[in-house]
């Protein structure tokens, strides 16, 4: 096993416990919950295999699904960004940068990766509570618990990355 590896479940499993014991106990004002774990799948290497990001993604979506009782919401939704994220990710990243890049502050720069984690985490959450709600009969709700928790979960997740930056 590498380092790497390790390292990769590691943060597998802080992020699954602190999803299922610290933040699945936040809701603001009644509609906003941080889903942190999207920060893992952002994180992937340019060249890291498409199969990989998806065992990935649909692993820790399940284990989220099964400490937090949502029966395979996070791991439909977290799959389908694993599915994007390296396509998404060409969008940022130029042509002849390194194959190992991993997206962060110091490889995008501060806007770039701003605007690459707000899309994705909008996009997982838009899903994420389309999925959970599987209706669209409390229009409102739906709508502000989308954009509480992305908002919500974007501060957390920028927060993060500039910790571990320095």
């Amino acid at each position: 096993m590498t380092i790497d590896f390790l390292r990769q479940l590691g943060f597998f499993a802080v992020l699954c416990l602190a999803q299922a014991f610290v933040f699945n106990r936040i809701h603001l004002f009644g509609c906003a919950t941080p889903l942190i774990y999207i920060y893992m799948i952002m994180k992937l290497e340019r060249n890291y295999p498409k199969w990989g990001a998806l065992l990935w993604s649909f692993a820790l979506g399940l284990t989220v699904d099964v400490l937090s009782n949502t029966p395979g919401v996070a791991a439909a939704s977290l799959t389908l960004i694993g599915a994007i994220q390296p396509y998404f990710m060409e969008l940022f990243v130029q042509r002849d940068a390194a194959d190992n890049l991993s997206p962060s502050f110091k490889s995008l720069g501060y806007g770039k990766f701003c605007f690459f984690a707000s899309t994705l985490t909008l996009l997982y959450c838009t899903v994420f509570f389309t999925l959970e709600t599987f209706s669209f009969f409390d229009l409102m709700q739906w709508i502000a618990q989308i954009i509480g928790s992305t908002l919500i979960s974007l501060v957390i997740i920028l927060t993060i990355e500039s910790v571990r930056t320095k």
